[in-house]
């Protein structure tokens, strides 16, 4: 999962989580598997050890073949104490005490958005992955207890450790958000959604949504959809060619600019997903200085506290409302961005870090 151009949510907790771990603990020998060559950036430091083992794992058969074969040969040639899998893969071949982070379990609620083989391979196995875990990390409260509804899993087998905020979000200058609305809004004042552009979260209505705001508002406002397009998009387009307002919602992605200026130079970040196990652009938008609206839904409440417009995600008009109050609300907008920098002091990757390594210190020695 540690591919420079992916930095997303699963790779950035894996990212954070180790990075720690290996600078805070230089007496500790540490193995990094990779199934291709890797980026020399993630090789922290000495006592990182990388290696890659074949099969490139990038299909149901190869993750079989690479986690099943190639993952506990290793771990029993080279006597590892511990294997810490922060991505909800794991070996269950494999005799090593082992620590799973378990993200979301949206292939059961919105198996919809998902390719056919992929969601086969989840359905069989990562029940038998969570069951087989040594210990489970959940990224939220809500995700530990969806963890012990769905797979009937004794709740001292959890533990919650957080994603955080991100070190690479600074706020922007205005003249750095003058800058961007003039190269990509036709400096005009617009909204944004970060993350990838799956069924899941929810992009159909948020157009939907932000047709219907303009309609509210008669403002030149944009719509910014920020991200990588992911499977099954067609009825995503089809909304947008259904739109009024098509002409004023833009799509950008990594070649266009840094996730950090699109974010950063928004009225407000539109994360109107319908499942989430975390949402780190919540926290994105918390270290930005940008107010954010979000559903009320899973574990966005959680994240966000009181530092957001709770919004029901399945309703255009309460997501259209939320937008005309921050567009029209000066005082909202400052009040919200106060509480989102004051909620970052929630979060914390040492305080994460930590727990996973404490987790696997004690597993190593039973």
């Amino acid at each position: 999962m540690l591919l420079a151009h992916r930095m997303e949510g699963v790779s950035r907790y894996i990212y954070e989580t180790t990075k720690r771990m290996v600078l805070n603990n230089p007496d500790v020998e540490f193995h990094f598997l990779f199934d291709r060559q890797y980026d020399e950036k993630f090789i922290f430091a000495d006592n990182v050890i990388p290696h890659v083992l074949h099969p490139q794992a990038r299909h149901p058969l190869l993750w079989y073949l690479w986690f099943e074969h190639s993952v506990p040969r290793f771990l029993k040639k080279n006597k590892i104490d511990a294997f810490y899998s922060g991505d909800m893969w794991l070996s269950l071949k494999a005799k090593t005490p082992t620590l799973l982070v378990s993200h979301d379990l949206n292939y059961i609620h919105y198996p919809k958005g998902i390719q056919w083989s992929h969601l086969k391979f989840l359905n069989y196995y990562f029940p038998k992955y969570h069951e087989r875990a040594d210990h489970i990390v959940a990224v939220s409260n809500y995700s530990k207890q969806d963890i012990i509804k769905e797979y009937d899993i004794e709740t001292d087998k959890i533990s919650v450790a957080y994603n955080s905020s991100p070190d690479d979000f600074p706020p922007l200058t205005y003249e750095e958000k003058v800058f961007f609305k003039k190269q990509f809004t036709d400096d005009q004042e617009y909204f944004v959604y970060i993350g990838s552009m799956h069924p899941r979260k929810n992009l159909k209505r948020l157009m939907l949504a932000f047709d219907l705001y303009k309609e509210m508002s008669n403002s030149e406002d944009k719509l910014v959809l920020f991200g990588r397009l992911a499977f099954k998009n067609s009825q995503l387009f089809s909304t947008f060619n259904s739109l009024k307002c098509k002409n004023d919602i833009v799509f950008l992605n990594d070649d266009d600019c840094e996730i950090s200026t699109a974010l950063g130079a928004a009225q407000a970040l539109c994360y109107i997903s319908l499942f989430e196990g975390f949402g780190i652009p919540i926290l994105e938008a918390f270290k930005s200085k940008v107010p954010v609206i979000t559903s009320n839904v899973t574990s966005m409440p959680e994240v966000s506290g009181d530092a957001a417009i709770l919004v029901d995600p399945n309703s255009e008009q309460d997501i259209a409302n939320a937008m005309f109050s921050i567009r029209s609300n000066n005082a909202l907008r400052s009040e919200l961005i106060k509480k989102g920098s004051q909620r970052l002091g929630d979060f914390s990757w040492e305080i994460s870090s930590e727990l996973i390594f404490n987790r696997l210190k004690e597993m190593s020695k039973k």
